[in-house]
């Protein structure tokens, strides 16, 4: 039989579609050998491989947007605004255990970083399944960079949003590819966060601005589309731009053997509280092209 490969790409709260990709994947019988995760990707794919998906999927469905604000510290560092703890929390109870092991894991597993000095990948294929999971998710801006190994790693998606390559490299004979990315930058700017004024900034000014306008980007309103776009909402459209261009240039010279695009374009960067419609998306995405699998599978 061949080894069949999933990359699970980054795309943040639109990778809850991954949740449904596999669920529909199993449903059918077809059952990963390998599994390469990329951000969100590597946070499904490593609560997948850890045995913890329901748990995750039952979290998420479950969660509210009040539940994501208390993430996010308003009193905000130098390093970025999650609150570290209940990140750790998080990954711990719904990811992977604090001494579960990638090399442990019935299946091979890696999930992709970035090196913030070279710009180059950094692939985990060993070590604590959590600890390469914050690595690949942490996204300039709202998470800390990671130290290890005398590096400083911040999040995969900026070298390698969709990690086909990853999949290959690891001796996937198939890959199955998720890309979250298709149609962000045509379908984001319905709407725009409201500015702040130049005497009340959000970073250098008061607190209680500054979480207003980090609501407004995490939760996007759209009552006012001629608005100068606000601090976040310029970062989080820049990195959907980055995100883009990187995975249509990789995908190109990489291309996967299936690719499943959700068209979840339409859920922001942060509407984690979304999840719903994102997991059932990412099931049907499955049943459009359940056929192609299957006989691809079968002429292997």
């Amino acid at each position: 039989m061949p080894k069949l490969g999933l990359a699970l790409g980054s795309g943040a709260s639109r990778g809850w579609s991954h949740v449904g990709v596999i669920k529909a994947l199993l449903r059918e019988g077809i059952e990963p050998d390998i599994v390469c995760g990329t951000s969100v990707g590597a946070i499904v794919g490593g609560s997948y491989v850890a045995g913890n998906l329901e748990k995750l999927e039952n979290w998420v469905l479950g969660s509210t947007r009040t539940d994501v604000l208390r993430f996010f510290d308003i009193k905000f560092s130098q390093s970025g605004f999650v609150d570290t703890e209940r990140l750790s929390w998080f990954l711990h109870g719904y990811v992977a255990a604090e001494d579960q092991r990638i090399e442990d894991m019935p299946k091979k597993y890696a999930a992709v970083s970035t090196n913030l000095d070279t710009g180059r990948e950094v692939w985990f294929t060993e070590g604590l399944l959590a600890d390469a999971v914050r690595a690949s998710m942490a996204l300039p801006g709202l998470f800390p960079a990671i130290r290890h190994e005398q590096r400083w790693l911040v999040d995969g998606g900026l070298v390698n949003p969709v990690p086909v390559s990853v999949c290959r490299a690891l001796g996937a004979d198939i890959v199955i590819a998720v890309n979250l990315n298709s149609g962000i930058i045509s379908k984001s700017n319905h709407g725009l966060p409201a500015a702040t004024s130049m005497d009340d900034r959000s970073v250098l000014g008061s607190i209680k601005q500054q979480a207003k306008e980090y609501s407004n980007a995490i939760f996007p309103n759209h009552h006012d589309g001629d608005a100068a776009p606000g601090l976040f909402y310029a970062i989080a459209n820049s990195v959907n731009i980055v995100q883009d261009r990187i995975t249509r240039s990789r995908l190109a010279g990489d291309p996967a053997d299936i690719l499943l695009s959700p068209q979840v374009a339409h859920i922001g960067m942060l509407e984690f509280h979304r999840a719903d419609e994102a997991i059932k998306e990412g099931e049907s995405c499955v049943q459009r092209v359940i056929s192609e699998i299957r006989s691809l599978i079968g002429r292997r």
